[in-house]
């Protein structure tokens, strides 16, 4: 029973920092005389924290400097504590005060020993992992309605064995849903495929391929985590290492445009490539086959990991 109790004082504990979210913070009453009790779900400074009663309702905490911090005891007055040993995860009672900024001055602290303990040893594993999430997921919009949720499995481990099974199945499910949206981050897909024309032996773009690479810029600036990939190609006129050269040249007028003229990041933008005379869309024996060859392909990708509801579009040619 102690290790179940564990396991969900660490999930409470880990998704906790990671996923904390706004919640309704206790106003109270300058010199009211207070006693709360819930749980640890942040610390500002060793002598500040915040502490979440059973109802969702944060109260922030101000350790006084001559403030009591035992722990329990059946017999005598309990061990003391200095305030920078309390950490998240931690079940407490706090009695004080209100203050002027309508915190509580806390004069009275009381805990389980085995608690505090506990508590220590799992904020100690946990902290690193939670940097190292924070910081792979820095950009990404922080997940909500977790904070509630493993609350109640940190409340529903000590209603018994059974029933903290079940909410710590809940919990795994969220935790793995979360490393799959991380695991995404490198996972792009395409939104959006744009063809500009060239004329024979030219690398210039014409006023109509600048403004359909005006329209991809547009778009870009519209999502987050997107990618541009540039893709230059020719028709069979003339020798194949001439082509080779003319499609790299086309690819780099396209990447060229887009960061000059629409401040498109170097880090959004990979290497432009001419594929020279392969892959052609259309037959290199007729006239019109030829002026669908000569062609550079942008192709506008946003990261599945950031962006888990995008639509998939299907390529779009121009037919230029």
């Amino acid at each position: 029973m102690k290790r179940v109790s564990a396991l969900f004082m660490a999930l409470a504990i880990g998704v906790v920092g990671a996923f904390a979210q706004d919640a309704q913070l206790r106003n109270l009453v300058n010199g009211q005389k207070y006693e709360i009790k819930g749980t640890i779900v942040s610390k500002e400074d060793d002598n500040t924290f915040i502490v979440r009663d059973t109802v969702g309702v944060d109260t922030r905490v101000i350790v006084a400097p001559n403030a009591s911090i035992r722990a329990n005891a059946f017999i005598g007055s309990g061990d003391r504590y200095p305030a920078a040993s309390l950490v998240r995860g931690l079940n407490l009672s706090v009695e004080g005060r209100g203050d002027s900024n309508g915190s509580l001055a806390a004069t009275k602290i009381r805990f389980d020993k085995s608690n505090l303990q506990t508590a220590q040893s799992i904020d100690a594993r946990v902290a690193p992992a939670e940097e190292r999430l924070t910081a792979a997921e820095e950009n990404a919009k922080r997940v909500s309605g977790q904070i509630d949720e493993l609350m109640a499995i940190s409340n529903a481990a000590r209603g018994g064995a059974k029933a903290a099974q079940e909410t710590a199945d809940a919990a795994v499910a969220g935790v793995n849903a979360t490393n799959q949206r991380i695991s995404a981050l490198d996972e792009y897909v395409v939104q959006s495929t744009a063809t500009v024309n060239f004329r024979v032996n030219s690398a210039v773009l014409s006023p109509e391929a600048k403004q359909q690479l005006d329209e991809v810029a547009a778009a870009a600036a519209t999502l987050r985590g997107y990618y541009i990939e540039v893709t230059g190609f020719a028709s069979a006129e003339g020798n194949a290492r001439a082509n080779k050269i003319l499609s790299d040249r086309r690819a780099q007028a396209v990447k060229d445009y887009l960061i000059m003229n629409h401040n498109i990041p170097l880090r959004r933008i990979g290497n432009s490539y001419g594929y020279g005379i392969a892959n052609p869309v259309a037959d290199n024996t007729t006239r019109e086959g030829r002026e669908a060859n000569r062609r550079v392909e942008v192709k506008l990708l946003v990261s599945r990991g950031i962006n888990q509801n995008v639509e998939v579009r299907s390529t779009a040619d121009d037919g230029n």
